[in-house]
């Protein structure tokens, strides 16, 4: 009976698994992002891979769109582009979906090109889901704290920057100043 007993201790001692947590520490405040990796193995560890070399520090939310998301995780504060890893393959059929306070891969209109690119949703999105043989956008985790500086990104007024193309930029850089695992 006692070495039962000693058993069932050691069980309920082990650690549980946790889900990897990432905070972002951005010059408008902190979030800390909880990662999917059982249903988006491939997009979680491809945003992993950019949060230990380091490369997503000093990268800004290039586009907000208030009502919709804020898009990150590419562009520097002058607007250059940085380096990417090869794209990764579209996991946007994993059941998880663009709800609010979720974070997926950006990608262009080929489904398997995400590469370094994120973003969060502000609402629910599912017309971003994948459907039928329509591919959708690949959510790989959540925000869950701190999604109060997501909405403050959308009070900042945006304009549009011909020379590069893109609209929707934030007039104030919103960088990401750190950016580390805190949990696994």
């Amino acid at each position: 009976m006692r070495r039962f007993l000693v058993a069932l201790l050691v069980c309920f001692a082990l650690p549980v698994s946790a889900a990897t947590q990432v905070l972002v520490t951005t010059n408008l405040g902190d979030f800390t992002i909880q990662l999917d990796e059982k249903n988006a193995p491939v997009s979680s560890q491809n945003f992993i891979r950019y949060v230990e070399d380091g490369s997503y520090e000093g990268t800004i939310f290039h586009r907000v769109i208030p009502g919709f998301m804020a898009q990150g995780g590419g562009f520097d504060k002058d607007l250059k582009r940085r380096p990417s890893y090869a794209p990764i393959k579209n996991e946007s059929t994993n059941n998880l979906s663009n709800e609010r306070a979720t974070i997926a891969m950006a990608r262009t209109s080929d489904p398997d090109s995400a590469t370094r690119q994120f973003y969060i949703n502000y609402q629910n999105n599912a017309f971003l889901d994948a459907r039928g043989n329509r591919p959708g956008y690949a959510v790989f985790g959540k925000v869950v704290k701190g999604f109060s500086v997501i909405e403050k990104m959308a009070e900042i007024p945006t304009t549009t920057v011909r020379s590069m193309g893109m609209k929707d930029v934030p007039q104030q850089p919103i960088v990401i100043k750190a950016i580390k695992i805190i949990k696994e």
